[in-house]
């Protein structure tokens, strides 16, 4: 087969062992806390993920909304949602500054989603921001507005699932004054970019067609190709698994693939800027042998045990795309979620929804100002940190998604040198840490926010007394001296 796909020359090839040699760079480990722009046509409805999908699924809610809002789908289909993204109140600035306030490091922005539409002025697609919709380089100002405030800058690409995660622009009702209408997917004029996907398997999401071999898998390449050597990303997001790897398993070469072919061009086009790598691959592939040329990363979920790698978990507010139905997260399970993953070793990347003209609602806005109050007293336990022996103690498990009834024996590690940062997770009028290892060589204890606090030392266990009125509101932490 050969390698078809160019990658910039340098130390790494798209080649397992060569890829191996990553090395996470330092500023992701110390970073710890990324604000993710999730953004794109598909939040004109304000109805949810999956909206360009759902919209020609006959029965769906998104598929309900659409026909009695906009029209049935062969006469108003998502090319014409397109059309009705304007961007018009967008100020990547002032949202950024709002972004940094709350304690992020990075920032990362969607340069394209499943539904094959690019924020950014593209050569290969001209279904793109600047062509349409917006008239706008989404991605170009999220970039200039991050590396202005001083955040690390990276992007997302969601392009593997598209050829068959968009077909359902092809159907058509099966029932009703529609039925056997064909949606408007079907249109030879917009084929480019409805794609030549007809005869895919439903429901699909990177299952393996006959086309993608000498059509998809290198047009996957070549659009996220083009993004990455317009705007040098310090970080890539694939959404899924290494791309395209599993589908090739068994019957190809399997060392020319696109996934291992961006890594590889990812990592020079870094080192060749830089001297030496600086960027972060992350993908969801969870198989040892796979993530390790880049980074694991967990959608809306966490890992239960400290790993040696770091890692990273992404989730939102409320839902991907703008959804006037979502439940959000409230700012106490930010930080907890925060907490608990840099803990076990990993980053928190947070999606905040932004609406179709580019703000954000209210909740959002209160939610961020109030993650902020908490970093301002915390966050020194939370940047530059590495795990402790231990990531914490006490029975109660964090899921992703739910907020957590933490008990007063709940509590989460880091460390920094000689210090250790113990996070108070529930509440009582003292701390008894039973996993503090060498707790009698203990010098001093501090609760951030406060100022020296009294304890002992016995049998091993650290009980440190509280004041009635602790400085946070959420979990409070502990900073343990081991030298004078």
């Amino acid at each position: 087969m050969g390698n078809q796909y160019e990658i910039k020359e340098g130390s790494f090839k798209a080649e397992f062992d060569s890829l191996y040699k990553f090395r996470c760079p330092e500023w992701f480990r110390d970073a710890k806390f990324g604000i993710w722009s999730h953004w794109g046509p598909q939040s004109v409805p304000m109805y949810g993920d999956w909206y360009a999908r759902n919209m020609y699924i006959e029965g769906s809610q998104q598929y309900l909304y659409h026909l009695r809002h906009y029209g049935h789908p062969s006469k108003f289909g998502y090319k014409d949602i397109v059309k009705l993204w304007k961007a018009e109140n967008f100020d990547p600035q002032e949202l950024m500054e709002l972004y940094k306030k709350a304690g992020a490091r990075y920032f990362l922005a969607q340069a394209m989603h499943h539904d094959n539409f690019f924020n950014y002025d593209s050569k290969k697609n001209r279904f793109n921001s600047v062509n349409m919709g917006p008239q706008k380089d989404i991605v170009g100002l999220w970039k200039k507005a991050a590396i202005d405030k001083g955040l690390h800058f990276g992007m997302s690409e969601h392009h593997g699932a598209c050829f068959e995660w968009f077909n359902t622009n092809k159907m058509c009702d099966r029932t009703g004054p529609y039925a056997g209408v064909p949606y408007d997917g079907n249109d030879p004029e917009y084929q480019d970019y409805y794609l030549d996907n007809k005869y895919t398997t439903l429901p699909g999401h990177t299952r393996r067609h006959y086309t993608w071999d000498e059509n998809w898998y290198p047009r996957w390449y070549e659009a996220v190709k083009e993004a990455v050597d317009m705007y040098e990303p310090e970080i890539l997001y694939s959404d899924g698994a290494l791309p395209f790897y599993r589908n090739y398993a068994d019957t190809h070469d399997k060392t020319y693939l696109p996934g291992l072919s961006m890594a590889a061009h990812l990592y020079n086009s870094s080192e060749s800027k830089y001297g030496r790598n600086e960027s972060v691959y992350l993908h969801k592939d969870s198989r040892a042998e796979f993530y390790k040329i880049g980074l694991l990363d967990f959608e809306r979920s966490t890992d239960e045990q400290v790993r040696e790698e770091p890692w990273q978990t992404d989730t939102c507010l409320g839902h991907w795309f703008y959804d006037v139905r979502a439940e959000y997260k409230t700012a106490r399970q930010v930080t907890d979620l925060l907490v608990d993953i840099v803990s076990k070793n990993g980053n928190l990347l947070l999606n905040i929804p932004q609406r179709p003209d580019g703000t954000i609602d209210d909740e959002s806005r209160f939610t961020l100002e109030k993650t902020a109050e908490w970093m301002a007293v915390c966050g020194e336990g939370i940047y530059e940190t590495r795990p402790y022996e231990v990531y914490g103690e006490g029975l109660t498990h964090l899921e992703a998604e739910k907020a957590a009834q933490w008990t007063r024996y709940d509590v989460r590690y880091t460390r920094k040198a000689d210090v250790v940062y113990a996070f108070l997770m529930g509440k009582g009028s003292n701390a008894v840490l039973h996993e503090l290892r060498d707790s009698s060589e203990v010098k001093r204890v501090q609760l951030l926010g406060y100022g020296d606090v009294p304890f002992d030392k016995d049998l091993g266990i650290l009980n440190v007394q509280l004041p009635d009125k602790m400085p946070c509101e959420f979990s409070n932490c502990l900073k343990i001296h081991f030298r004078e």
